[in-house]
């Protein structure tokens, strides 16, 4: 099979497309035929040796995908031959053509989901769901700011939070990223490059603030997140890329809380339990993963590059 190796860190171009052996299901597991690779800022951050988790070398990467399953090894329940599933992390990684993975890492994909949606599902939207219920505990009727609301993670929370009957306001950096956030359910969506933007959030919520705020950008936001905050408001880190100085004032005034949330800290129980919702927006078409970008697999290089621009648009999908 073909797929993405990396023998060393470094940038975008240790990435090499080269010929592997194609896995065998072994007792307990499962492969899949790979048809569409989620591409996540968190796949630069391993490629580069400065993630939270360090892979061994030489490695495949990638945690999200959808395909086909292949094959089942002995002991496997719940997961049959042919069927259509989203990946959520793997024992060999998605870049390549075929991944193996355990009988909990794949859920069913529903036929209304393409496959490059469902290699858009588990990162973005279990993150999202992850933030707003198990940390913010995100209550209809609140107001809550998403910083990045064009992104793969911004796309998701701004459905999901719409659905839960949340006031939704949303930043983005272009004019199409802004317009993709108000399709998908933002209520008013502002310019991040406008300095102004922040007086603008406090009119819109009547100089009270918001109650909850994602933030994907923290050492480029959260000082000035902290003054958007309603009495008893909680911002939820995601994404960070340095060190930032705040101000602890502005949460004392408030009796307000930071947390700082990492996808792959999730238990198993809790990512039992938001697999099961993300099923139930998947299947009613409250959720919508939207793909703005495929690559061929062999353009791994470029959608690292690409993930990490400014200006992001839906997911970057690799197609083997």
């Amino acid at each position: 099979m073909k797929a993405i190796v990396v023998r060393e860190f470094g940038d975008p171009d240790v990435m090499k497309l080269e010929e592997a052996p194609t896995p065998s299901a072994g007792p307990g597991q499962v492969l899949v035929r790979i048809k569409a690779v989620g591409v996540n800022p968190a796949d630069t951050y391993a490629r580069n040796g400065g993630g939270s988790t360090k892979p061994d070398l030489p490695y495949t990467p990638g945690t999200d995908a959808a395909g086909i399953v292949e094959s089942v090894g002995p002991g496997v329940c719940g997961v049959k031959t042919g069927g259509r599933v989203y990946v959520a992390r793997s024992l060999s990684g998605t870049y390549a053509e075929y991944a193996l993975a355990l009988p909990f890492q794949v859920h069913p994909l529903p036929e209304r989901i393409s496959f490059s949606q469902g290699a858009g599902v588990f990162v973005p939207y279990a993150t999202a769901w992850r933030a707003l219920t198990h940390f913010a505990r995100a209550r209809p009727k609140e107001t809550l700011l998403v910083h990045g609301a064009s992104g793969g993670v911004g796309v998701a929370a701004v459905q999901t939070a719409r659905a839960m009957g949340m006031t939704v306001i949303g930043t983005a950096g272009t004019d199409k990223g802004r317009d993709l956030a108000l399709r998908e359910g933002a209520h008013h969506v502002l310019n991040h490059r406008d300095k102004g933007y922040p007086n603008e959030i406090l009119r819109l919520t009547d100089g009270r603030g918001v109650d909850v705020v994602l933030e994907m950008l923290a050492n480029v936001n959260l000082g000035t997140d902290l003054k958007l905050l309603a009495p008893l408001g909680r911002v939820v880190v995601i994404g960070n890329r340095g060190e930032v100085t705040v101000n602890p004032r502005e949460l004392m005034s408030r009796d307000a809380a930071i947390y700082g949330m990492l996808l792959w800290n999730i238990s198993n129980e809790d990512a039992a339990g938001t697999h099961a919702a993300l099923a139930a927006g998947l299947e009613n078409g409250t959720l919508r993963p939207i793909v703005g970008l495929e690559l061929k697999l062999a353009e791994a290089a470029k959608a690292h590059r690409k993930v990490m621009e400014p200006g992001a648009f839906g997911k970057i999908v690799l197609l083997p």
